[in-house]
């Protein structure tokens, strides 16, 4: 392997890894939005003391 080869795979690599971290998210999360709290707080913590 010659030394432009391997300059030219580092580059590669750095700017692949550039573009994985500055890049669009690739996630597929369903748009279910914001969940509303149904339950009641736990308040046994604020008797004990």
């Amino acid at each position: 392997m010659n030394i432009g080869q391997a300059f030219q795979d580092l580059v590669q690599y750095f700017t692949e890894a550039f573009a994985r971290i500055f890049g669009p998210s690739t996630d597929e999360y369903p748009e279910v939005g914001v969940q509303p709290f149904d339950g009641d707080p736990y308040v046994g913590a604020r008797d004990e003391v």
